[in-house]
Formats: structure tokens, sequence, C-alpha cells
């Protein structure tokens, strides 16, 4: 790639990231069934005309907008997951991490709050990929647990899924908003508990 090239990207990496960041400002403030693409292009002082060249609606915008904050919930997966102690131990941060990531970025804010339904509604890919993401670092906590002698032999694959079903009232934004004034539900780290020793 000569050096326009490298120009071109980095400029175009650049908008993407100007436009994000103005559509998260402003879905946060007025919520984004009120906030349109013009008042993105208004805000950033630029046509509608010139947010089109780089997303195909506002749709795709947000879109974009889960899939960068998903990617903030990955990645502190992956630190975890890397962290020199039990795999025990990993899994269970692994969980409470999640859920306080839920309750910081996606229920705090309202007007996130209702970003994260209408992706969810919409079964967006972005969703279905990071969810796929996060079983493959789970498995891998328990596969690692199995071979110390943490856990009990199993099929890593398996226990993935069924620890992942039992662990997201924890997890999912809209099951936690329901749950929240709920006082016989057990604290997180009640449910994580539990759920490990479903593993022993």
């Amino acid at each position: 790639m000569d050096t326009n090239e490298n120009t071109l990207d980095t400029s175009r990496q650049d908008n993407v990231g100007r436009i994000l960041d103005a559509a998260e400002r402003l879905f946060k403030h007025y919520g984004y069934t009120k906030t349109n693409v013009a008042d993105i292009a208004r805000d950033l002082g630029m046509s509608p005309a010139n947010i089109y060249r780089f997303f195909s609606s506002k749709a795709d915008i947000h879109q974009a907008l889960a899939s960068r904050m998903l990617d903030g919930s990955y990645q502190a997966a992956l630190a975890n997951a890397k962290r020199p102690v039990s795999a025990t131990e990993r899994l269970r941060n692994h969980v409470l991490q999640q859920h306080r990531f839920t309750l910081e970025t996606m229920l705090d804010e309202k007007k996130v709050h209702e970003m994260v339904v209408i992706a969810i509604e919409q079964q967006w890919p972005v969703i279905e990929q990071h969810l796929e993401r996060i079983r493959v670092v789970i498995a891998g906590l328990i596969k690692d647990g199995i071979e110390a002698g943490e856990f009990r032999e199993q099929d890593h694959q398996l226990a993935s899924e069924c620890f992942m079903s039992s662990m997201v009232i924890l997890c999912h934004p809209q099951l936690i908003a329901d749950c929240l004034l709920e006082s016989r539900i057990g604290k997180p780290e009640d449910l994580v508990e539990f759920g490990l020793r479903a593993l022993r």
C-alpha cells in the first residue's frame, strides 16, 4: 500500500470515528429514535450526503456503534482470560466483569439502553458475533479448569453453552433491567458460585 492509500485509509477511519462519536453523543442525549442522520451531520458541520459516504443509513451507524461498544466488552474478556490465576477465578471475574460492563455501559444511560434493546430486538449480526466470541472465551476457561483439575471431566463446549445460559440473567441488558428491583433474585456473586459448582 503506498503513502496516498495509507493517507486515504487513515482519513476514512478518522471520519468514521468522528461520525460515530457524534452519533453516540446525540443518541445518549436525545435518544436513538429522536435522532436522524441530518442531526448528526449538523453536529459535525457537514452535509448528510457526506455521512452517507461512510454509512448507508442510521441503522448502519447504530450497528457500528454497537460493534464498538461490544468490542470493549470482548477485549476486557480476553484480558481477563489471560490473567495468571486459576480458571475458577478467571471465570468468576469474567461474569462479574461482564455484569458490571452491562450495568455501567448499557443501563446507566437510559438512551443507551434504548439502543441496545433495538439491537437485540432486530437480531443484528453484531450481537450474535459478540456472543459467539464470548462463548469461545468461556469454553477456553472451562477447558483450562478441566485440565487443571478444578472442574470435572466434561465436554467443555457443551459446558460453555450451559454456563452462558445460566449466567444470562447477569449479562443480558433487558433481563438485568427487568430484574434490578426484584429482591428475590440472588446476588450476582451467589449466582456465579452456583454456576461454578455445577462445573466441579
